[in-house]
């Protein structure tokens, strides 16, 4: 048995190879042409409109204010700096009236115990310069502690400690026209949460506040 075989032409192959390339470059042309745009784009909806979404109809009874009725006076919102050190050991906040140091316990006294180191006191002499840079005439000093132990106990103790740190206060200042409140609070006003042992030992404190000189 003979077979035929035929040869293609060479006008037939140069032409599919011509197709071919063709195919190619379009489509790695086409994919450069894809990546090329690095242009931020707009997500689909978010497209700038001409008009609002909606139209608010200035004569709407609900936006006006009922007959009799007056806006409240424009005033500055009070706001609240805190500056907390790494240790946690001591806080400082200050708002637009007030000037607030909370001091850890722990820093103050020993375990259960109302006599100061004499490292507090010195810190606590470098707070009543800073009541003399104010020109406070009142002091606020609270004690605090956690939740352990009965809560008789705690008010108790919390009290102690305010009076000692109100006593180099008064000692350090010497000035008459300065009163004070003094108050042990307990296990009350919590700042932190007593269910673990960092956040007790954040509630053990003793805070010292004061209004600020423009106040």
């Amino acid at each position: 048995m003979t077979r035929n075989y035929t040869r293609p032409t060479p006008s037939r192959l140069a032409l599919t190879l011509t197709a071919t390339t063709f195919l190619i470059a379009t489509n790695v042309y086409g994919a450069a042409l894809a990546s090329a745009d690095d242009g931020p784009s707009v997500p689909p909806g978010t497209e700038a409109k001409p008009s609002a979404p909606v139209k608010v109809d200035a004569n709407d009874p609900d936006l006006k204010l009922p007959d009799g009725a007056t806006l409240a006076e424009p005033k500055v919102l009070d706001i609240k700096q805190v500056v907390e050190d790494q240790s946690g050991d001591e806080r400082r906040e200050d708002t637009n009236s007030d000037v607030k140091f909370a001091l850890q316990a722990e820093v103050l006294f020993g375990k259960d115990s109302a006599k100061l180191s004499a490292k507090a006191k010195s810190r606590i002499a470098e707070i009543a310069e800073e009541i003399k840079a104010q020109n406070a005439t009142k002091v606020r000093v609270f004690g605090f502690t956690d939740n352990l132990g009965s809560s008789a106990h705690g008010d108790v103790l919390s009290r102690k400690r305010a009076n000692a740190v109100h006593g180099v206060l008064e000692d350090e200042l010497n000035d008459s026209d300065i009163t004070y409140e003094v108050r042990g609070y307990g296990e009350q006003y919590p700042i932190a949460d007593n269910s673990t042992e960092a956040g007790r030992k954040k509630n053990r404190r003793v805070e010292v506040s004061f209004p600020r000189a423009d106040n």
